[in-house]
């Protein structure tokens, strides 16, 4: 008898472990490609946690260029795009790819340059005479080259002061944020950034300096943008629209104006909520 009553106590306790067990479900995977900036800068490790906890979810990063972010999406490689540059989320949006665009936040970019400042650019209103006076003076210049939301801004200030950069003094690298500003600070020469990751860079230990901001043409707003399921199979798209909407949410845009580096705030809300 006694035998027996431990043989039914052992059953009910594994019936009861087993039964834990299936409750704590597998966490969802979401696929997010986003830019450089959002990574670099610190933003992601500090909001992402609480997405992951509120939603049983592992967000897998992808920190690429939005060009190569929006080919990603395009590709159907990834659930969602977090990015940095208008008209190529409206064309992915336009051709199918992409759906429920929200604006998320923003912040700038700045023109940065060694401290002598050989172009003589300190100052400036406009970064598009800023950018007429390196090329005027063949002072170096990095490029990201690549494609994101950086370079297209970039060839839009070159576009708004009628040159077309090329020569020796003009070095296109393919690179990310981080691994550009490094090459530039080695030379030293001019290029062009956002804030945040420059902060983020600069506490690490950077020469050089913010010379040229407050444009409106240097203005860095992001979106975040859905993956159609609907071309691709596989999309995670209920996990998207969570994501959408809780990056989007006054919690999260609290938690994004929040983010501080060196007491300087990096990213402010821009979500219509």
């Amino acid at each position: 008898m006694k035998n027996k009553t431990q043989f039914f106590i052992f059953l009910a306790v594994m019936i009861f472990v087993f039964i834990g067990c299936q409750s704590e479900a597998e966490p969802s995977v979401l696929r997010v490609a986003t830019t450089t900036s959002t990574v670099d800068s610190g933003l992601m490790d500090v909001i992402l946690p609480n997405f992951e906890e509120k939603y049983n979810a592992e967000v897998e990063l992808i920190a690429v260029g939005t060009g190569q972010a929006l080919a990603l999406g395009e590709a159907g490689d990834v659930d969602i795009v977090l990015v940095h540059a208008r008209k190529l989320e409206d064309a992915f949006v336009e051709a199918g790819h992409g759906i429920n665009r929200q604006d998320v936040m923003y912040n700038d970019f700045v023109i940065l340059g060694p401290a002598d400042d050989p172009a003589g650019i300190a100052g400036m209103e406009s970064a598009a005479a800023a950018l007429s006076m390196i090329a005027e003076t063949e002072t170096p210049f990095v490029s990201r080259g690549d494609n994101s939301g950086t370079h297209n801004r970039e060839l839009g200030l070159w576009e708004a002061a009628g040159i077309e950069p090329q020569g020796e003094w003009y070095q296109s690298v393919g690179q990310g944020m981080g691994a550009s500003l490094s090459i530039a600070n080695e030379q030293p020469a001019y290029i062009l950034a956002d804030r945040g990751t420059f902060l983020k860079r600069n506490a690490e230990g950077l020469d050089l300096i913010i010379l040229v901001e407050g444009d409106g043409l240097l203005a860095n707003k992001y979106g975040v943008i859905a993956v159609n399921p609907e071309l691709h199979e596989g999309v995670n798209i209920e996990m998207a629209n969570q994501f959408i909407e809780w990056l989007t949410a006054v919690e999260t845009q609290d938690a994004i104006e929040a983010y501080t580096l060196e007491g300087e705030q990096l990213f402010y809300r821009n979500a219509n909520q």
